[in-house]
């Protein structure tokens, strides 16, 4: 990812982003002194550890060691991706992030544009269509406001086999027809070539990316023709099995979500935020996906699926739970949610109003209760014969949980429905996830290589404060060859310093954060050891502890060539006693015969 975002581009991003903005605008800072204080969000604390400070733009935590930059305070604080942290400030600030020029981004630009003026050109034939009196007049009777349609984007096609072609081929600035077949627009006949709209006659809903952009449409016909609904197809900008209609909507409505409700519809998506319940996404005219997972569990700790009552909703919903289970990490939390049958969020919520819907959704059965409850169905647990059959059946569904507490305890209460001791198959693994920050102390810092000794700790925190000094003429350099903790890192910091001119501490940390976050920790707990120092006197601190790691690096090896002439005179000359030199003497001149 590193390759795809230049370092000089983050390091503007960070220079224009105010942290102490950034961060007050999510939880309460207190100005204290020339820094900014509050509770951290990262841990249970009664007094605030939690210090912003503004001329570095960094913040730490002096309880539980959560330290970094505003990129790494979006990733942490609202679990963001590197990728989309960046995306996120950058909107933020109005910077257009760059793509690296790869050839999938060449290909991908294009698309954006088109799928953004098509989306532009539905939202006004909603508007001003003289067919579009059915669109209209089918939104009013399902309760929608102008407002969430604008919010949504909503929009129409007439009927007819080239509206979209004809405007946006003979448009003043024309596009060409097959990049309009490449977003999904068009559908290119296999005999001919010639092409027409994918969607007509149809009310339209945008479905956009986390960034806001258009990467694909759906559209539902107003009458009962099929199908009801069709989606944008495959492109390299759209993928069904990963996106989620209304996430992005979500977020810019509740920026810290706690949960999300997923539906099966864009209109129960669109209802449901009409009557306040913004954290609502639906699937894309498919099964939920483990990709669709892992993207919710990244930004919540529990998700509720809503289907409907009948059969199919049922038989949705283990489908949901057999995809779930290897996602079932301690801590997160999925239930299910059955309306009555023939109901859907949307329908229910005209019919008995949000607080009737609410108390559903508190009532909601947790994954374990339905996953039980579906298997004695097939079976009569009262019964040795039955106990057995549900054994076996939920053994392969519990072998697929991760390792941890909940798969302990799903084991527990099997045993305990079986009347004897039920083993599981080994599953997979418990994913990997950050441990929990234990509090940082600045003389406990470890590294992969073991505890940085006192000058190499000495150096990196003069370099971290003040990072021109790396760039600093005629600096020493042998002391790379020294073999103690900390010297690989101090090479490394360096190097990567004055391979971006200009960079500020927390552009450092960013770029060392994605690359090695093991001793980024490290270098952010080493930031908060500010040397008292004007930047003149760390410049001559940092060349102070180059100089003297290198002599300390000729005096070893003065040390180990008098070592290796001791150890050849004891084997040339047999049992007489070698010259009576110690380590630490001046060798004496080399026998070179």
């Amino acid at each position: 990812m590193s390759g795809r975002i230049p370092p000089a581009f983050i390091d503007e991003l960070l220079r224009r982003t105010d942290l102490v903005e950034l961060i007050h605008a999510r939880l309460p800072l207190k100005r204290v002194g020339s820094n900014y204080q509050a509770l951290c969000p990262f841990h249970q604390e009664k007094s605030p550890s939690f210090s912003v400070t503004p001329d570095k733009q960094l913040y730490h935590c002096f309880g539980c060691g959560a330290s970094g930059t505003a990129i790494t305070f979006l990733m942490e604080y609202e679990n963001l991706g590197f990728l989309e942290a960046i995306e996120e400030l950058a909107q933020r600030v109005g910077l257009e992030t760059p793509t690296g020029g790869t050839p999938a981004a060449q290909e991908q630009q294009p698309l954006y544009t088109v799928l953004e003026q098509a989306a532009s050109y539905f939202q006004q034939w909603l508007q001003h269509h003289p067919q579009a009196a059915p669109a209209t007049h089918y939104l009013q009777q399902r309760g929608l406001h102008e407002s969430i349609i604008q919010e949504y984007r909503l929009g129409y096609v007439p009927p007819g086999w080239d509206n979209l072609k004809r405007v946006m081929v003979s448009s003043p600035t024309p596009t060409a027809a097959q990049s309009l077949v490449a977003a999904g627009l068009l559908i290119e006949k296999e005999v001919g070539g010639h092409s027409y709209d994918r969607f007509r006659e149809r009310i339209i809903f945008p479905i956009r990316d986390l960034r806001g952009r258009v990467i694909g449409f759906g559209g539902r016909v107003m009458g009962d023709e099929k199908p009801k609904y069709l989606n944008s197809p495959e492109t390299p900008l759209f993928h069904k099995g990963k996106e989620l209609y209304g996430l992005y909507e979500a977020r810019q409505a509740q920026r810290r979500l706690e949960s999300i409700l997923v539906v099966e519809g864009y209109m129960d998506v669109i209802a449901l935020a009409q009557h306040g319940l913004r954290n609502c996404v639906a699937t894309l005219g498919t099964a939920t996906t483990s990709d669709h997972l892992e993207r919710l569990f990244r930004l919540v700790r529990e998700i509720t699926f809503c289907f409907d009552g009948d059969h199919a909703g049922r038989e949705a919903a283990w489908k949901a739970l057999q995809t779930a289970l290897p996602q079932m990490q301690d801590g997160r939390d999925i239930r299910f949610l059955f309306l009555p049958e023939g109901e859907d969020p949307d329908s229910f919520l005209r019919k008995q109003g949000r607080a009737a819907l609410e108390q559903q959704l508190a009532n909601a059965i947790p994954l374990s209760r339905f996953l039980f409850q579906r298997l004695e169905q097939a079976c009569d647990p009262s019964t040795p014969e039955g106990q057995a059959k549900l054994a076996k059946s939920a053994q392969p569904l519990l072998a697929r949980l991760p390792q941890g507490v909940y798969r302990e305890l799903l084991q527990r209460q099997l045993t305990q429905q079986v009347g004897t001791v039920v083993t599981i198959p080994s599953g997979p693994p418990a994913p990997a996830r950050p441990a929990p920050r234990p509090p940082l102390r600045p003389r406990q810092q470890a590294t992969a290589e073991g505890r940085l000794t006192l000058l190499p700790q000495r150096a990196i925190r003069c370099l971290l404060q003040h990072p021109d000094a790396a760039h600093q003429p005629d600096l020493a350099e042998e002391w790379r060859n020294l073999e103690e903790p900390g010297i690989t890192l101090l090479a490394q910091l360096l190097d990567l310093i004055r391979n971006h001119p200009g960079i500020n501490t927390a552009g450092v940390l960013t770029l060392w954060g994605e690359r090695d976050p093991h001793h980024a920790t490290t270098l952010q707990a080493l930031v908060t050891q500010e040397l008292p120092l004007p930047p003149e006197a760390l410049a001559a601190e940092f060349r102070d502890a180059l100089q003297r790691m290198e002599e300390r690096s000729h005096k070893l090896e003065r040390d180990r060539i008098l070592e290796e002439q001791i150890q050849k005179w004891g084997r040339e000359r047999g049992k007489r006693e070698p010259p009576h030199y110690q380590v630490g003497d001046e060798p004496p001149p080399i026998d070179e015969r």
